[in-house]
């Protein structure tokens, strides 16, 4: 039996009963019990469980509320496009994509929520608490879907606790290490944005920083949502959804490339070349 298949006997098992044992599984898979350790190590590696001594129990499934897509653009064009297509959830912007389009930030904001029905995030431009409170409560002013960035660092923090009281939904953006995204959680985020290509352009293991976050966060009880960013390729998505992520931001071109296969293409254009062939 291929490793693939003896993992998926041990999550219909965990299916089943909600935990199992080294043991047992041993028995019953009649391959030794260091063979199972590994296959459980592996498991919990993706999120598919978490380890127990001698054995594994379900993963919590509480935290899971579905995969977001955010599109991370100002461009109202590609909003329009990607909320056609009827895949994205919210949008993410940042200073630098607002500047782009040359216009004014109310304007660009409102004209955001004409398009989507969902969370667009909006960074106010300052770095001390009182001035980023100040920008931030105008910029929630703007529509009911407006989401507050500020960058995660002690003011920040204050900065989310007390919009937080407010009523007001916050992301804590430019997050490289659980410990931050921990903090985040703590001062009552609603979102925890991981930079995992930044991450991965230093020679770092950017999926490994997600899978902390997603079990320290379903240890506790957090509600905040972790939301991988600096998304540079489909296969980060695929990574990103295996460790139950709450959500991704990616931009426009990832987003038109999770959806293109080669064989999908080849498929289409032998089914048409049939269909011609059909007697009318």
């Amino acid at each position: 039996m291929f490793n693939e298949q003896r993992q998926e006997e041990i999550l219909k098992v965990l299916r089943e009963q909600g935990r199992v044992s080294v043991e047992e599984l041993s028995k019953s898979l009649k391959v030794s019990p260091s063979t199972i350790r590994r296959d459980l190590e592996e498991m919990e590696g993706k999120g598919l469980l978490r380890r127990t001594h001698g054995g594994a129990i379900r993963e919590r499934k509480e935290r899971i509320r579905g995969m977001k897509i955010f599109l991370d653009t100002a461009n109202i064009e590609e909003i329009k496009k990607a909320t056609e297509w009827g895949i994205i959830d919210g949008v993410t912007t940042n200073p630098s994509s607002i500047a782009r389009e040359g216009k004014d930030l109310e304007v660009l904001i409102k004209e955001m929520t004409n398009i989507i029905d969902g969370p667009i995030c909006a960074e106010p431009v300052a770095t001390e608490t009182e001035r980023i409170v100040s920008e931030a409560e105008k910029l929630a002013k703007f529509h009911k879907n407006v989401v507050i960035k500020t960058p995660a660092t002690l003011e920040g923090l204050k900065t989310v606790r007390s919009l937080s009281k407010k009523g007001i939904r916050t992301g804590v953006t430019l997050i490289f290490s659980s410990s931050q995204a921990l903090l985040a959680a703590k001062a009552g985020a609603t979102y925890s944005f991981l930079f995992v290509g930044r991450l991965e352009d230093v020679g770092q293991e950017g999926m490994n920083v997600v899978r902390k976050i997603v079990q320290i966060y379903g240890n506790y009880g957090f509600k905040t949502e972790v939301i991988v960013a600096s998304i540079r390729n489909p296969l980060q998505v695929e990574k990103a959804a295996l460790c139950g992520a709450e959500g991704v931001t990616i931009p426009f071109n990832v987003l038109e490339r999770l959806i293109k296969h080669p064989l999908t293409d080849k498929g289409i254009e032998r089914f048409l070349s049939d269909g011609r062939k059909i007697p009318k």
